[in-house]
């Protein structure tokens, strides 16, 4: 029997399925890496290198995902990523040293790269726009899975058998996802793919890398200060350089023109700074319940996850409330909901009753993840066809950068705070001056959603009048043409 389910149902949870693997595999390594240290016998510092190897080759290779996605096609490309991605978590899994674990972890991040912004690329291909935020949450959903499975899984393993199975459990999932890709995703490609812009590569490749290797590591103590200030000055001159590259290339490996849309600029200059007060949290809630409250790991993360939590809760209702109130008006009262939960984590002390942190956290991750969820969506409002794969490339490079400057700014503000007192140890003050100016940076990006017209991504979010004949304009060319080709792979 066929698999019955609508496309706008079976093309979200078949990315999801590299979304999971990415997900968890993040969370369960971080979990492991003392135990991961004592087989090795390595320096559980050092072994940080798994970790900053993998961003590093995730941050080279994201640029490189939208030309190959055009030239080999999406299904192709998005396969691939999945089955090097599973190629390289048997290599951590076999790994004897931590040379071979780090080569693996840099094989990792060559899969991931490639799998985020082409598995978005999947979705703009083969989803009408009105079905849009629907398809975002079944994509959504999964992905969240595995974060809030990671911590626990993760623990699970390490306590009760060898760390070497916290790779190996990607293998079955790998699988599934690279035979349902084959089966049920069309490979869309542009006839005429644009040549590769070999010189714009390297330049994205070194600022991209310098910036986020840099961020991830401010004030860690992880590396000297001079070097750390060096490879973020290094990534803000290639950047610069690109730039000055991009105005002077036709084929260039990332559309800057992208950014005369309202809708795209709303998501990648508003979300990053958005998304970095945000990316903060990961960092500074279990670093204050676990030094400043005196709770053990494991206390911490019972409370964190509810913010997960309250994010997947959203999911559910993300459709409904945008259609009811539309883009514009859901990213303004976000910015500023957000913002205030932000400034409340402010307020926490040890004596605050835990059911009221529960609460707060939990709410507070429903109104961040009803944010991200309509970044994700509005920013290919105004995008045309022949754009999607720079789009989703740029995009993704957008959040990445934001997640690595959100991780790097809290532990600078601590760092700075500490300096400042004189003192040597962190204290629930030095968290509350953190949490008000991280949200002071999310409260940045009100100007970018305030700015978009009142009907922006109305086609998406289906405040338009709808019926048979305005539905049939909402589709998509390409997925059009995605339907076509699955018929004629079936035939």
């Amino acid at each position: 029997m066929p698999i019955a389910l609508p496309r706008q149902t079976i093309v979200p949870l078949i990315v999801a399925c590299g979304l999971f693997m990415e997900n968890l595999d993040s969370t369960v390594v971080a979990t492991a890496l003392p135990a991961i240290a004592r087989s090795l016998g390595e320096n559980p510092l050092r072994l940080n290198l798994a970790i900053t190897s993998y961003l590093l080759s995730l941050a080279v290779f994201i640029p490189l995902s939208g030309w190959l996605a055009d030239r080999f096609g999406a299904r192709t490309v998005f396969s691939s990523a999945i089955v090097v991605f599973t190629l390289g978590s048997i290599g951590c899994g076999v790994s004897h040293s931590l040379g071979e674990l780090v080569a693996a972890r840099i094989l990792q991040g060559i899969g991931g790269a490639m799998m985020v912004p082409v598995g978005r690329l999947v979705l703009m291909r083969t989803i009408p726009k009105a079905e849009l935020v629907n398809a975002m949450t079944y994509l959504t959903v999964p992905a969240l899975i595995g974060p809030v499975l990671g911590p626990p899984v993760g623990g699970f393993i390490v306590t009760y058998s060898s760390w070497r199975w916290i790779f190996f459990i990607n293998i079955p999932i790998g699988l599934l996802g690279v035979w349902l890709t084959r089966k049920f995703i069309a490979n869309t490609k542009e006839e005429n793919p644009r040549p590769l812009d070999s010189r714009g590569f390297v330049l994205v490749a070194l600022g991209l890398a310098g910036l986020m290797f840099g961020f991830e590591t401010i004030g860690r103590d992880l590396l000297p200060n001079d070097l750390v200030a060096a490879l973020i000055v290094t990534g803000v001159v290639c950047t610069a350089l690109y730039v000055l590259h991009a105005r002077r290339t036709p084929h260039r490996i990332l559309d800057l023109g992208l950014f005369q849309y309202v809708t795209f600029r709303a998501n990648t200059i508003g979300g990053t700074l958005f998304r970095t007060g945000i990316g903060a949290l990961p960092f500074l809630l279990p670093m204050m319940f676990q030094l400043a409250f005196g709770l053990t790991a494991f206390n911490s993360g019972l409370l964190t996850f509810t913010a997960t939590a309250g994010a997947m809760a959203m999911k559910m209702t993300a459709a409904t409330i945008i259609r009811m109130f539309g883009f514009r008006n859901v990213l303004i009262g976000n910015a500023l909901i957000s913002t205030a939960f932000l400034c409340s984590y402010a307020l926490f002390t040890p004596a605050t009753a835990p059911a009221l942190i529960v609460l707060t956290l939990l709410t507070g991750g429903f109104f961040r993840s009803l944010q991200f969820t309509s970044l994700h969506t509005i920013a290919y409002a105004e995008v045309a066809p022949a754009q999607l794969s720079q789009a989703t490339t740029l995009a993704s490079m957008a959040q990445q950068l934001a997640q690595s400057f959100g991780v790097g700014l809290g532990a600078l503000i601590l760092h700075l705070t500490v300096w400042w007192s004189g003192g040597e140890t962190l204290t629930v003050g030095h968290f509350s001056i953190a949490f008000l100016a991280v949200a002071m940076v999310s409260l940045l990006s009100l100007p970018f959603f305030w700015v978009l017209p009142a009907n922006a991504g109305e086609e998406i979010s289906g405040r338009k009048a709808t019926g048979d004949a305005s539905a049939a304009k909402t589709a998509s060319p390409l997925a059009e043409r995605a339907e076509i080709q699955q018929d004629r792979g079936r035939a």
